[in-house]
């Protein structure tokens, strides 16, 4: 196989993977080989002869001989391709596709063991097997089958791609469009959670729990789990593996796993590192399909083996090195963690890596009589992820708030659709755990320079809806909120206060939030006035002064929350001497509506108050009162952000002309072949990859010495006469730090003169000028990729010219970019304002802008090997948009498809 052909994730296939099938049974996928024959031949061979009639058109035997020749002669080539299905190392399916001489398109077949019918082998097989054809530059499957095969005919007509079918006598020829859209990836993405969640059941809802490694002495950590697991009231049987005692905690105990009566849902493993594997291998021959692992301390050797034990008996693991899980459903009662008191019962699904942070989170969410559906400490993460609780939630029917401390991320871009689609059901909120770094990473370029893994994570939590806090208290104190109030129509808020100072503080920290303090106008004033004592200040904030009482506190506050004038109201208060204006009377004031009672979005600020945030019972339900102004702002901005995802339509990825993927795969695919170790392209490759997405840039010439670079200024000079020369040699990335630009030049005299003064001062360095026209005035941008090795293409935009480094003016968002995630980076640097032409000079090219983020975009995401682009920088101006410079950094990569159903 060159290097070329194994480029894509299913050539990845010849290292093995797991994935789920329909019923969450775990199934390995691999490439066959040579020694697979017998095995192959054996699958059709025990087929029925209905089903052998089926899949050859005949009863010949001989079929089943040819067909494990054909799939087992050697490894697959861009002419044909393979892929295997085992359970437990028993195969159960397989599935192959031949190339017709010289075309695109490939004949499919596939074939699923009699007893592993309707578990979705054959959809997943050929989902791995779409992805490697098109790897091979193959856009069409085409298969007949007999008109009497309703289940092979379903199976294409499911699979999300485009099929048509024409019936020839008595058999219907396929042909399959394997263009990989919308419609598909959700199709995959349905099969997948449906999978996911099964393959959960077990973990998540256990009918019996067996606790191996629970001491008989106080203080094991194996101890606390079954305690927790006793007096949290698990309704499921419950079992205990102790090599010698008869009994701990009065469960009587086994001396192995094999020795129990039953085999349980689930496995609780608290035994010392060097013992996991044997117990995890244990648990998997007795058939056991989830393990909870909460020791510790696993070396590599020992962690490969409990990740490969699990895979081969497909059971699904949390951990190593967590606190356990809980699941708090009232017929089930479990809890089966050390922490040292249970969750309260509730609707809110919390998932960390962090033990302690979990711990922290549950007491606090407790405090706040915020319950617990399910709570999972992932630990080191080797299986179990956040993505795959979030589909748990999304599917259980009574979660309905989200809470994640996740530090790392398997596959962040799955992770990205997963949260998309779920955050528009339930709010998602996490902790943006690991932000710093010390210092920015060595880079080749502006756009590496910038991309930092800060920017790389809230990119990702923008957009895909997700309500990132900096803080654990932070994140319960929006969790409060959220759980509470309704969000609000929009960031306008009205502070209303007893105390001119408090207002001022909660102002200033709306602000900061970034919602809006609106000035109130008109008769809103002059109602406010009708219900406030005297001397009230009503603009905003509404002082209503310390005599203000309870009733006229109220009725200013329904006043504000049905105006339509404000979206969210805060209230501050802080309790005076005035015997009419105590501060439970003014609390009370909040909780009890005088008016109609109508949703809205109102939250109180009680400086006295001890806890940092607390749930007050109201009349139309519960009021979060917090002790701090900055905190509810905080609260309150994170719910509008919220709003606004929400009344926002998801995006969509435009569809772009002139682009020529196959033709930038081939130049990147060349000078890799020239570079193994890839590099820079230069300017001449470069252009002409950006040519192969439609990229505009300014016309320029090569030049390798000086009458070359006479000539290409004659031929380029503009109106005025006027060129830029640019040296270049392979590494240069700050021309102008180098003095390697000379602007503004007329006449041969003057580029003879720069010429020779680059020959002078950087001498054989200099591999050649570049020379192109002056550009005309404009605003100068920059917009770049950065290939994360986690994260994927991430794409930036901002401020461009020599300030790009030194204003730091960028935004951020992970490709592929949707229509809004183009419209959010064109809005979000500062500079934005200029763009729509607030200096006077009228807005730039706002389409052309776009385009070239999207193609910059596409460009990221079909180019694995393209570590790092920057176009800076680009000339933005009424009707043109065009790129000055760029600079394009290649390296070997295998391209990984993110959403391609598989375990980590």
């Amino acid at each position: 196989m060159t290097q070329a052909q194994d480029t894509h994730l299913t050539h990845e296939a010849a290292i093995p993977v797991h994935a789920l099938l329909a019923d969450g049974t775990t199934v390995r996928i691999r490439e066959p080989r040579p020694d697979d024959h017998d095995a192959v031949r054996g699958l059709y061979e025990d087929m029925s002869p209905d089903n052998l009639r089926l899949r050859f058109f005949g009863l010949g035997r001989g079929s089943a001989r040819m067909a494990a020749d054909r799939m087992c002669r050697g490894p697959a080539t861009p002419r044909r391709g393979g892929l295997l299905a085992e359970v437990d190392g028993r195969l159960v399916g397989v599935a192959e596709y031949e190339r017709s001489p010289g075309g695109d398109d490939a004949d499919v077949g596939l074939a699923v063991a009699d007893a592993w019918h309707h578990r979705g082998i054959g959809t997943l097989l050929l989902e791995h097997l779409v992805s490697a054809a098109r790897a091979d530059g193959i856009t069409v499957f085409t298969a007949d089958a007999l008109c009497e095969n309703h289940e092979i005919l379903k199976v294409f007509g499911d699979l999300g791609l485009r099929v048509t079918r024409r019936r020839e006598g008595p058999e219907t020829h396929c042909t399959v469009q394997l263009s990989e859209d919308e419609t598909y990836l959700t199709a995959v993405e349905e099969r997948g959670r449906a999978a996911d969640v099964a393959s959960l059941v077990p973990l998540l809802r256990p009918r019996s729990v067996v606790v191996v490694g629970a001491g008989r002495t106080p203080g094991s950590v194996g101890r606390a789990v079954l305690h927790n697991l006793r007096s949290g009231g698990y309704r499921g049987r419950l079992y205990v593996v102790h090599p010698e005692a008869p009994a701990v905690l009065g469960v009587h105990a086994r001396p192995s796993v094999a020795a129990l009566p039953d085999t349980p849902d689930l496995a609780v493993v608290a035994v010392p590192a060097e013992r996991v594997a044997d117990v995890a291998e244990e648990c998997g021959r007795a058939g056991v399909p989830a393990l909870v692992v909460v020791s510790s301390g696993l070396d590599a050797r020992q962690a490969a083996s409990l990740l490969d034990t699990c895979r081969t008996h497909g059971m699904r693991l949390v951990g190593p090195n967590c606190l356990g899980l809980a699941n708090t459903d009232d017929t089930l009662c479990l809890d089966a963690t050390f922490a040292a008191t249970h969750p309260l019962p509730g609707t809110a699904g919390v998932a960390v890596q962090s033990g302690g942070v979990g711990i922290a989170l549950l007491g606090g969410l407790a405090r706040l009589g915020i319950g617990v559906s399910t709570f999972v400490s992932l630990g080191d993460k080797y299986d179990v992820s956040g993505n795959d609780l979030l589909q748990w939630w999304e599917s259980d029917g009574r979660t309905d708030l989200a809470l994640l401390h996740l530090e790392t991320f398997g596959s962040p871009r799955a992770f990205s659709r997963t949260s998309r689609r779920v955050t528009r059901r339930m709010p998602v909120l996490t902790v943006d755990a690991g932000r710093t770094e010390a210092g920015r990473r060595a880079a080749a370029s502006h756009t590496a320079a910038a991309a930092t893994r800060t920017m790389t994570r809230q990119a990702l939590f923008i957009q895909a809806g997700i309500t990132a806090t900096r803080t654990i208290p932070e994140l319960l104190e929006t969790a409060a909120l959220l759980h509470s109030r309704p969000l609000p129509g929009g960031e306008r808020v009205a502070v209303l206060t007893n105390a001119g100072g408090a207002g001022v503080l909660a102002a200033d920290a709306c602000v900061e939030a970034g919602l809006t303090v609106p000035r109130l106008t008109g008769p809103l004033l002059d109602t406010l006035r009708s219900v406030l004592p005297d001397g009230a200040r009503v603009t905003n904030p509404v002082d209503a002064g310390a005599t203000v009482c309870e009733e006229e506190l109220g009725a200013a506050l329904d006043v504000l929350t049905a105006s339509g004038a404000v979206d969210a109201v805060l209230v501050s208060l802080v309790p005076t001497a005035v015997s009419t204006a105590t501060g439970d009377d003014l609390v009370r004031a909040l909780i009890h509506p005088q008016g109609p009672r109508r949703p809205r979005t109102v939250v109180a600020v009680l400086l006295d108050q001890a806890e940092p945030v607390r749930l007050l019972c109201a009349d139309d339900g519960q009021l979060p009162a917090y002790a701090d102004p900055q905190a509810a702002a905080r609260a309150l901005g994170h719910a509008a952000r919220r709003a606004a995802w929400l009344a926002r339509p998801a995006g969509t990825v435009p569809h772009l002309d002139g682009v020529d993927t196959p033709r930038a795969t081939a130049l990147v695919a060349a000078h890799l072949a020239r570079h193994p170790d890839g590099g820079p392209l230069d300017p001449r490759a470069c252009a002409d990859l950006l040519g192969c997405y439609g990229i505009p840039q300014l016309p320029w010439a090569w030049a390798e010495s000086e009458d070359e670079a006479v000539a290409a200024a004659e031929r380029l000079k503009g109106p005025d006469g006027r060129v830029v020369l640019k040296a270049y040699w392979p590494g240069l990335v700050h021309k102008t730090r180098q003095r390697a630009v000379r602007l503004d030049l007329r006449g041969a005299a003057q580029v003879r003169a720069a010429h020779r003064d680059f020959v002078t001062r950087f001498g054989d360095l200099m591999t050649a000028v570049v020379v192109q026209p002056l550009a005309p005035r404009g605003i100068e941008l920059f917009t770049g990729v950065v290939q994360d090795a986690v994260f994927g293409p991430l794409v930036l935009f901002g401020l461009g010219g020599t300030a790009t480094d030194v204003l730091a003016d960028h935004a951020a968002r992970l490709a592929p970019l949707t229509d809004h995630d183009v419209h959010d980076l064109i809005t979000a640097p500062r500079c934005a304002p200029l763009l729509f032409g607030e200096d006077g000079e009228g807005p730039v090219d706002l389409d052309g802008l776009e385009q070239l983020l999207l193609r910059v975009s596409r460009m990221a995401a079909d180019l694995p090997q393209l570590v790092e682009a920057d176009l800076n920088p680009v000339l933005a101006g009424p009707g043109r948009i065009t790129a000055l410079d760029a600079r394009v950094r290649l390296a070997p990569a295998r391209a990984r498809d993110p959403y391609l159903r598989r375990l980590r």
